[in-house]
């Protein structure tokens, strides 16, 4: 049934959804045992201090905002890749066959990766992270 569901969804309307994330069952010992999580004002704080990263980085530019906001040509200005990461983008991009939109995407997501670990530069583990949000195809469809 999923895969025929799927199926019935283009691939235009899935590549403007950025993060495709399947959220797995908890197991009952995870849910009772005694390892914590970050806490929600640790998540707030690294939130805050990315999005006033991304203010820096676009003041002076009308109507940009967030990592979101950026048009293609900002794109390739503002997301500086190291050599690593941009081989793994590359060979995602042909792998996945992704269009130039959602190349874009993987991009700006992995600006906002990069921003959330306080990183100027992306690195190999922001694109791989980006890249996993990806739609997966659906098997045998």
């Amino acid at each position: 049934m999923i895969t025929r569901y799927q199926g019935r969804i283009s691939g235009p309307l899935l590549d403007r959804i950025d993060l495709h994330v399947d959220v797995p069952r908890v197991e009952y010992d995870k849910l009772m045992g005694d390892e914590r999580s970050e806490s929600s004002a640790v998540v707030r704080e690294r939130v805050m201090m990315a999005r006033a990263r991304q203010h820096e980085r676009f003041v002076g530019l009308a109507g940009v905002f967030a990592n979101a906001d950026m048009n293609a040509g900002q794109v390739q200005k503002l997301c500086v890749l190291m050599s690593e990461a941009k081989q793994l983008l590359d060979i995602s991009v042909r792998r996945m066959q992704l269009s130039a939109r959602a190349y874009h995407r993987v991009l700006k997501l992995s600006r906002t990766i990069a921003d959330l670990a306080d990183c100027d530069l992306i690195e190999v583990q922001h694109v791989a992270e980006a890249v996993q949000y990806r739609p997966k195809p659906a098997i045998g469809g």
